[in-house]
């Protein structure tokens, strides 16, 4: 009777991790769409094909070594269909949960370079990205391995539930190397240092695209919980769910307000990454806050987001059109932070060591990279190419084409 009962829970917290880990693949329609959404009509196949082309990446990357780096899974996942008498879950399972998470980490980068970046010199930075960069982080983290034998984040008090930091700030300090050696688009910036906007083209598409994210959402964070066939799992699952809706919500009505109090208007583009910023913030610790104080996290989450959007774009003339940059960094590190507002067993200086800890090696090898490549084989498309859009330049086909002269 006792063994049933150890098979069935095992059944069902596969299925759970199964069904977790698809809703976070359905985070790669709601990037696509979202992107799409915020560029310009002329570069949309691009974007679409840069998303579909680094989800495939990092599925490949981290099957033939990422997840080995990461967790000692195996290269080429060997061995991995073995049943270990004292699993919980199937090891497939948990390989499949965790690659979804790194095509999210990916994705990030794609909103940030849009535009401008060849679309194969970023498909050669997706496989060095997702194959030893962020899986050398996420052992750091994750899976409490040593920093080069220097110190082990786990001891400093470090805690990330779901990703704030591991997922969401790595993508952001990839992306911030990224537009630093690219450089702004064209037209962009004037002499005198003043921004000019460059809106998005399609704004039911961005605005379906944070639905679906959001929706996702619930697996990137529910799905952490790694259980859900005991009474208390099931609890802990449904307050995760609970307190992911309300920061959302929070950020949402946040920067709406403060968008309104600043320039008057309702700004749709500013409430859409403020739903995204509450969803940054809360993931670094959904389960310990009350509804109350996950819809507070939330909130700061969409006010930090309106102010860092306009601080890099017009202060440090970062050209990030989608955002990303502050959505996923500035708020995945206030992420961080707030952990130990609601959970007595995480300090500050350790959220401080860990984020220091990813953003340092992130960036850092990411910024290599990018050189590298940009010496081997350029890394931007020329301005003839952007000024026609690089939906001919990089696919050869346009995705409105109905729509041209």
């Amino acid at each position: 009777m006792e063994n049933t009962i150890l098979e069935m829970q095992f059944a069902i917290d596969t299925f759970y991790f199964l069904m977790m880990g698809a809703l976070v693949m359905w985070m790669a329609a709601g990037f696509s769409m979202l992107e799409a959404g915020l560029v310009r009509s002329k570069n949309t196949a691009e974007i679409l094909t840069k998303n579909v082309g680094l989800f495939a990446i990092s599925c490949t990357m981290y099957m033939i070594y990422g997840y080995d780096v990461m967790y000692g899974g195996g290269v080429m996942l060997e061995g991995i269909e073995v049943v270990a008498k004292d699993a919980t879950y199937a090891a497939p399972s948990d390989f499949f949960f965790q690659v979804v998470f790194v095509a999210t980490a990916m994705s990030i980068v794609s909103g940030a370079v849009a535009e401008r970046m060849k679309l194969f010199s970023f498909f050669a930075f997706a496989i060095v990205f997702t194959g030893i960069i962020y899986p050398m982080e996420g052992a750091w983290t994750w899976n409490g391995e040593s920093v080069f034998g220097l110190f082990v984040l786990g001891d400093l008090g470090f805690s990330d539930f779901a990703g704030s930091g591991i997922v969401h700030m790595a993508g952001a300090a990839a992306a911030l190397a990224g537009v630093i050696v690219l450089g702004a688009r064209k037209g962009k910036y004037n002499k005198d240092g003043s921004s000019n906007a460059i809106p998005g083209a399609n704004m039911p598409l961005a605005t379906l695209g944070t639905f679906i994210l959001w929706m996702g959402w619930f697996g990137f964070n529910g799905g952490s919980v790694l259980a859900m066939a005991s009474k208390e799992s099931a609890n802990a699952v449904a307050m995760v769910f609970l307190n992911t809706n309300a920061a959302a919500a929070g950020g949402v009505i946040a920067a709406l307000i403060l968008v309104k109090l600043l320039w008057g208007k309702a700004d749709l583009t500013m409430a859409l990454n403020g739903a995204l910023a509450g969803l940054v913030a809360i993931t670094a610790g959904p389960d310990t806050p009350t509804a109350l104080q996950a819809t507070l996290i939330g909130a700061v989450g969409g006010v930090l987001v309106v102010f860092s959007i306009n601080m890099l774009d017009k202060t440090f003339k970062i050209d990030d059109p989608v955002g990303a940059i502050s959505v996923h960094g500035v708020v995945g590190l206030w992420g961080l932070l707030a952990v130990p507002l609601t959970n007595s067993g995480v300090s500050f200086s350790g959220q401080l060591a860990g984020a220091g800890t990813i953003f340092v090696w992130v960036f850092g090898t990411s910024m290599v990279l990018w050189l590298v490549l940009k010496a081997i084989m350029g890394i931007r498309v020329s301005d003839e190419e952007e000024a026609e859009g690089v939906d001919i330049a990089e696919c050869g086909l346009e995705a409105y084409p109905e729509f041209t002269k």
